[in-house]
């Protein structure tokens, strides 16, 4: 049986991957549960459920970074967060793509479990609208405006480095969920 070099290499390579990302992964537990705290900074991608106006799904990333704690306001920290989301919705006749921009300030509640990390939130956000109507050829509908943010949401922190996130509140959709990644 003829087996391709490239094909052995890049099983190789896999394989290769997944052991240093089992290992990190490994090591990453054994010093800890990670926890928001100022100088904390993450990224990650995120799917949004629950569309608004009938889009199934919405796509995007949120960045986050804790910059100042809050002693006398419960131990919490504040951390400054930017969303971008997209999605789109389309018909026989109409169909439009939304990219809402969002710029939020959070509160992060201090718990004694360092892997739960709740947060409180409130900002704006800019939302870019363009559609198209067939067989018409401008009816005004491409639309750009400013919005307020209100959000909940919560981190659980698999590793140090990486937590599931979810949030619910404005934006693309009614619930996003994701996956963050610690970076410094």
């Amino acid at each position: 049986m003829y087996r391709s070099p490239l094909r052995s290499a890049m099983r190789l390579l896999a394989s290769l991957s997944l052991v240093v990302v089992a290992s990190h992964t490994a090591a990453a537990q054994a010093k800890g549960a990670g926890a928001f705290s100022v100088g904390y900074t993450d990224i990650g991608p995120t799917i949004g459920l629950g569309g608004i106006n009938g889009a199934s799904a919405s796509f995007g990333g949120r960045f986050e970074h804790g910059f100042k704690a809050l002693p006398d306001l419960g131990n919490g920290t504040l951390g400054f967060g930017v969303s971008l989301d997209y999605y789109s919705y389309s018909n026989a006749f109409f169909s439009y793509k939304y990219i809402p921009i969002g710029a939020t300030v959070n509160y992060h509640f201090k718990l004694d479990d360092p892997k739960i990390d709740p947060f409180i939130g409130a900002g704006l956000g800019y939302q870019v609208i363009t559609c198209d109507v067939s067989g018409v050829s401008s009816v005004g509908c491409s639309n750009s405006a400013i919005y307020f943010i209100g959000h909940l949401g919560a981190r659980y922190f698999f590793a140090p480095a990486m937590a599931a996130y979810a949030d619910v509140g404005a934006g693309a959709a009614t619930l996003n969920i994701g996956l963050m990644f610690k970076i410094h």
